[in-house]
């Protein structure tokens, strides 16, 4: 009997401490990628030519297999995907999906490749309109021990597509280099081999979000915005977009106590436009106001918001007056305070003698500087990283020199997006107090 009441002690110590660990630990967005569409409506950057991958954009891809690169801001013992069909014509069917770990190219570590399930079946048809979250996916190749080792690895979602997709949603500056299989190429997604996928493209399809299971302490925060978060004029495949350092100086602090995801998308406005559809589709993709819920609300774990926009709204394009532009955001903070996420106001940077035909004329440099004075004083924002300063030439009212040439093909840049340099001065500049007093409060 005494042999019975400490065997049955022992099992209830491991089997509570193992009860402790699963629910200690929780789901947290670990990357995403705001989508936009139709195919091709969009600001991608370095992107190759197409028209073999996907012959006619209207039809999307058509028995075909995709590998989308991304990397997850932290890693755990368990993944899940959301799959968007959020700016299709038609329903997508979705099959032989697949997660696995890149090794070089589209060539994935052997042994990596895991099948995905969709509420138990191996196949999942989405809704025009609609996304999906896939179950629950083990990741055999993280241990606790290597844990620390795949820090900055990257994931490689694949799936197949068994019938021509329609309008395509996508993320069009991913920044990244991912792959496509030829047109009727079948399903190759679960080959761990490079072969198949004989094309490049520096977009994300379909693809928009990636959740890690995760210790609950761990709290992402969005950076949301426009090009300037996208990272455009960054180096092509280096990580190195403003939430990138960002984001390694937070891990340098903090260890994995914090993710940052990126929520821009090039061209994006605050204000406009005022209808969004994939029969109606913008440049910029939807406006603040139309994706918040989607990008930040509808995410894992999310605790604080960094809101860098509203250069596009008053370009040519955008055309927005100030007054406009504030009500909007100050509607954007008070969603987002109701669901408690902190908000960061980052004031806009120069545009001023800009490049670009949509930019760069006194009047935008006006407006502009009435919404940060609007970002530095507001009460409603728990804090403000002043990135203006910090790009800013004070005797041409442009953008500081060092920052203009573009790293993404060494172009000689258009004095609107700063380069790696320039976005490695605007993360170096962020008070990463603001965080560490997050992380306090919300622990107690």
């Amino acid at each position: 009997m005494f042999k019975k009441m400490i065997f049955l002690l022992l099992m209830y110590c491991l089997l509570g401490n193992g009860v402790i660990a699963q629910t200690s630990d929780k789901w947290v967005t670990s990357w995403i990628g705001s989508v936009q569409g139709p195919y091709p409506i969009g600001n991608p950057s370095a992107q190759p030519h197409m028209e073999f991958a996907i012959p006619t954009p209207s039809s999307g891809v058509n028995n075909q297999s995709l590998r989308m690169i991304v990397r997850p801001d932290v890693w755990g013992s368990k993944s899940r995907i959301r799959l968007s069909n959020a700016y299709g014509d038609r329903a997508v069917t979705f099959d032989h999906v697949y997660l696995g770990l890149q090794m070089d190219s589209a060539e994935l570590v052997k042994g990596s490749n895991q099948a995905v399930k969709f509420a138990g079946k191996n196949t999942i048809t989405i809704e025009p309109g609609m996304s999906a979250w896939s179950d629950a996916i083990h990741l055999p190749f993280l241990t606790q021990a290597n844990r620390a080792k795949l820090g900055g690895r990257k994931l490689a979602v694949s799936f197949h597509i068994p019938k021509a997709s329609g309008a395509m949603t996508w993320h069009a500056k991913a920044l990244q280099t991912s792959y496509i299989s030829a047109p009727n190429s079948g399903a190759v997604a679960g080959d761990e081999h490079e072969t198949a996928f004989q094309f490049a493209t520096s977009s994300w399809f379909f693809l928009d979000a990636v959740d890690m299971k995760v210790p609950s302490s761990t709290q992402a925060i969005v950076c949301f915005g426009d090009s300037i978060t996208d990272g455009t004029a960054s180096v092509m495949n280096a990580d190195d977009r403003w939430p990138d350092f960002f984001s390694r100086r937070l891990h340098n602090e903090f260890g994995e106590q914090f993710v940052v995801l990126n929520a821009g998308i090039g061209g994006n406005q605050i204000a406009g436009p005022e209808l969004y559809t994939s029969s109606q589709p913008f440049l910029g993709g939807p406006s603040s106001k139309d994706r918040l819920k989607r990008d930040v609300l509808d995410l894992s774990g999310v605790k604080a918001l960094i809101w860098l926009e509203g250069i596009n709204d008053f370009s040519k394009n955008g055309n927005a007056s100030t007054e406009k532009v504030i009500q909007e955001y100050t509607n954007g903070i008070n969603a987002l305070k109701k669901a408690s996420i902190k908000v960061y106001g980052a004031t806009v940077t120069t545009a001023l003698g800009s490049t670009s035909s949509a930019h760069g004329f006194a009047e935008q440099d006006e407006k502009r500087q009435k919404l940060n004075d609007f970002i530095r004083t507001s009460p409603l924002l728990d804090g403000v990283l002043d990135f203006d300063p910090v790009t800013l030439d004070r005797v041409t009212g442009g953008m500081k020199q060092e920052y203009v040439p573009e790293s993404t093909t060494g172009g000689p840049g258009d004095k609107l997006h700063p380069n790696r340099t320039g976005y490695q001065a605007m993360a170096n500049s962020i008070d990463l107090s603001f965080f560490r007093n997050l992380k306090i409060k919300n622990q107690h």
